[in-house]
Order: structure tokens, then sequence, then C-alpha cells
């Protein structure tokens, strides 16, 4: 039942504490910095009533240092600090490559390759068209092969990666198949 930082992304993080005070009886201070860079400190005022609040424009994977200091006229309260440490940047496929295009198949591959990716989700269907077919990839691999296509179509493929926070990001690409043997 301290103070606690939840709901943290790269950007932002929610700091939640125990009623300490109210409206009636003081405020808060609260300081904020890098740990790498304690002199980047901002300190911002808190109305003695709030039991939490939002912090947001912070740098990605970075951890912070967090005071919250019940400034009382009635009591002493000892400052409350945390460390909170916010996530990886979100950053979506910014290339998608098609590759060794045959008749039936070709290879998709993707860049970057962040550690924060559970999954890729691979989606493939001829242009025009809706039938659109999926393929689940590791989040550790960054290309596979499409397989059982129609000979001689352009097809668009969607790389999505799908973040540990749940988060999604897309980048899409097209293939052209080549034209099949003739008499098949």
């Amino acid at each position: 039942n301290r103070l606690h930082a939840t709901d943290v992304t790269s950007s932002s993080f929610r700091l939640v504490w125990p009623q300490l005070l109210s409206q009636e009886t003081g405020y808060y201070t609260l300081e904020y910095a890098p740990a790498a860079e304690l002199a980047r400190k901002r300190t911002q005022q808190v109305s003695g009533a709030q039991t939490s609040l939002v912090l947001s424009d912070l740098a990605p994977e970075t951890t912070y240092e967090v005071a919250l200091i019940p400034e009382s006229n009635v009591h002493y309260f000892p400052a409350q600090t945390t460390r909170v440490t916010t996530l990886a940047e979100e950053i979506s496929p910014v290339q998608v490559l098609i590759s060794e295009s045959g008749p039936r198949s070709f290879h998709v591959s993707w860049a970057p390759l962040p550690a924060s990716v559970l999954s890729y989700q691979i989606l493939y269907g001829p242009l025009p068209g809706n039938s659109v077919k999926a393929l689940q990839v590791d989040g550790r691999l960054n290309s596979t092969l499409v397989e059982q296509l129609a000979p001689n179509t352009t097809y668009l493929v969607t790389v999505t990666a799908v973040y540990r926070s749940g988060k999604e990001k897309s980048l899409s690409a097209k293939a052209c198949t080549q034209e099949g043997e003739q008499g098949v």
C-alpha cells in the first residue's frame, strides 16, 4: 500500500498512492527524473485530495526515480519513493522484403526485430480480392515462406508485429508470383 506505478507504457505511467492527505490538510510535491540523470528532475504540485496521477512525455526504456513528498500542515509524513522503468518503444516493421518468388511461393522477410515483439502475423491475399490467409511467426524470426499460391498473381502481404503489451503495428508490401509451367 505504497507509492507504485501501473499502466506503464513506453512514454507514460500512472502513479498510485494511499490517501495520506486531504484537500484541507496539505498537498504533495512530486519529483521525478531519469535515474541516470537526476539533474533533469521535474517537480509538480499535486492536490492533497488526489491518489493517482499520470506522468507522460517520458523517454522509452528508461528507469525513473519518483518521490512523492506529502506537504502536510498537520502531520509529518515521510516521502514515498519508487523506481519505474518505461517500456521499449514500439516500432513497426520498417521494411518488408519479398524474395525468391516462384509460381506457387515467395519468401517474406522484415526488419527491424525489436525484443518487445511476441509474434508476427503475416496476412496475404490475391489482389484484387478479399480472400486473406494468415500465418503466425515467432517474434524471434524475421522471415517466413508463403506457399500454395496461385501462379502469375499479385498478392498483398501485411506483416503485423504483435507486442507483449498487446499493441500491434503493421506494414504491407506487394508480391507477384511467377508464371507457372506451360500446360499445367
